[in-house]
């Protein structure tokens, strides 16, 4: 936890399609209808430096450190310094990047399971596509995709303070998080009830 009055900095990773976006979007309003001062960035509104070959990187050893995450990195510091309560990421990469890593005080990984978050990555990505562009996609999937997924499941998972079940209702998997949060402030520290 960080000492004095800094934000206390919530990560919510899991894989694409597996309801990072939506979660931290519930938290903090779940957050912010508790009386305390929260606000969200997402991983999504960058534009990152990072592997040109995602598969390559992952069959490389999927070294994070590579993703030059600097644009995020200097807006949590940003939030870190304002009146702030808590600052929720949607941030896939939980503590596996050492400049990030350091900033957060609370990993939490959203446990979707892979038919689930495909099914959603479709209906989200390519809703107004062709028939042949989703073919395309899930064949990409099949025979390379997958493994970038996997490699979340067996790096970021593990890595991670808590671990929600990404089947559960959008209000259940908050509600996990926040007791969470409740846990783990004492009653004198607590910043809201």
């Amino acid at each position: 936890m960080k000492e004095g009055n800094q934000p206390f900095v919530i990560a919510i990773s899991g894989v694409s399609g597996g309801g990072k976006t939506t979660i931290a979007k519930h938290l903090n309003d779940r957050l912010s209808n508790s009386k305390t001062n929260s606000k969200t960035l997402f991983f999504d509104d960058y534009d990152f430096d990072g592997p040109n070959d995602i598969i390559h990187w992952v069959d490389n050893g999927a070294n994070y450190d590579e993703w030059n995450l600097d644009p995020f990195i200097t807006d949590i510091k940003k939030l870190l310094s304002e009146p702030l309560d808590f600052i929720v990421l949607d941030y896939p990469f939980a503590y596996k990047h050492a400049k990030t890593s350091q900033l957060i005080d609370l990993a939490v990984y959203i446990d979707t399971p892979l038919d689930i978050a495909m099914a959603r990555r479709v209906i989200r990505d390519f809703k107004n596509s062709s028939h042949e562009r989703i073919l395309i996609e899930m064949e990409n999937y099949i025979s390379q995709g997958r493994r970038g997924y996997l490699e979340m499941l067996k790096t970021i998972k593990p890595n991670s303070d808590i671990i929600v079940d990404g089947t559960f209702s959008i209000s259940k998997i908050v509600n996990e998080i926040y007791d969470e949060i409740l846990r783990l402030f004492s009653k004198t520290l607590l910043p809201f009830k």
